[in-house]
């Protein structure tokens, strides 16, 4: 579904790239960009597709991903709320971009959202500072896939998705809807699926979270999993 952008209540607009415009500015850029919704698993870019649009997500969750020459799906990135994706300045996209779940957008045109970056410069240095963040990210979540223990890898993911759950800079999220299924957190580590779910019922049985539901997960001792990534 495609709408007009409604800045006013949008949930992440005091953490979005835009929030460092005036109200003219970001009624302004609004005018030139829409709302997308997809469904768990629709595609938002692929991988050649003329890059041709950017966003910032809204609501939901999405993955970057990559497929190597036997055609293994390869997450490189986590995308949430607040988060923007879009290969700008390229004439192709290189990654896929799938969403992990229902996933709302405010989306441009990547011509357009180019020419707002030269109009407003505090928009363009928010964006490479994001952009710097998000490549700090990668490097965390290269880093968890290096690791041997198993329990360290899913500790270190629980963490990050804490993080991203999180509008404080400084505390991460005592609980939170995992983004990923159990697969895609496998794949993502390097794991099996069946390693994913014995770290995770074992957290559990040591009282370091707690699950809710199919994918809620309430981090009941933080520290003590912070203690099995170092």
């Amino acid at each position: 579904m495609n709408a007009a952008l409604a800045c006013a209540g949008c949930p992440v607009r005091d953490r979005a790239a835009c929030a460092v415009l005036s109200p003219q500015e970001r009624e302004e850029l609004a005018a030139a960009g829409r709302i997308v919704e997809l469904a768990r698993g629709e595609t938002l870019f692929a991988a050649g597709d003329e890059s041709d649009r950017c966003a910032t997500l809204i609501e939901g969750a999405l993955k970057i991903t990559s497929f190597d020459r036997e055609g293994t799906e390869r997450v490189l990135a986590l995308v949430h709320p607040a988060g923007f994706v879009g290969e700008l300045f390229t004439p192709f996209a290189h990654h896929d971009v799938v969403a992990l779940t229902a996933s709302r957008l405010c989306v441009f045109g990547t011509g357009t959202f180019e020419s707002a970056l030269h109009r407003y410069p505090a928009l363009a240095e928010t964006l490479l500072r994001r952009a710097s963040a998000d490549l700090y990210e990668t490097r965390e979540l290269i880093g968890l896939m290096g690791r041997r223990s198993a329990g360290g890898k899913v500790a270190g993911l629980l963490l990050a998705f804490s993080r991203a759950a999180s509008d404080s800079p400084c505390h991460g999220a005592p609980s939170f809807d995992l983004p990923l299924s159990r697969g895609d957190m496998a794949g993502l580590l390097g794991l099996t699926i069946e390693t994913v779910s014995r770290q995770l019922s074992a957290f559990e049985r040591d009282g370091l979270v707690r699950r809710n539901g199919a994918r809620g997960i309430e981090l009941v001792d933080p520290a003590r999993l912070g203690g099995l990534v170092d």
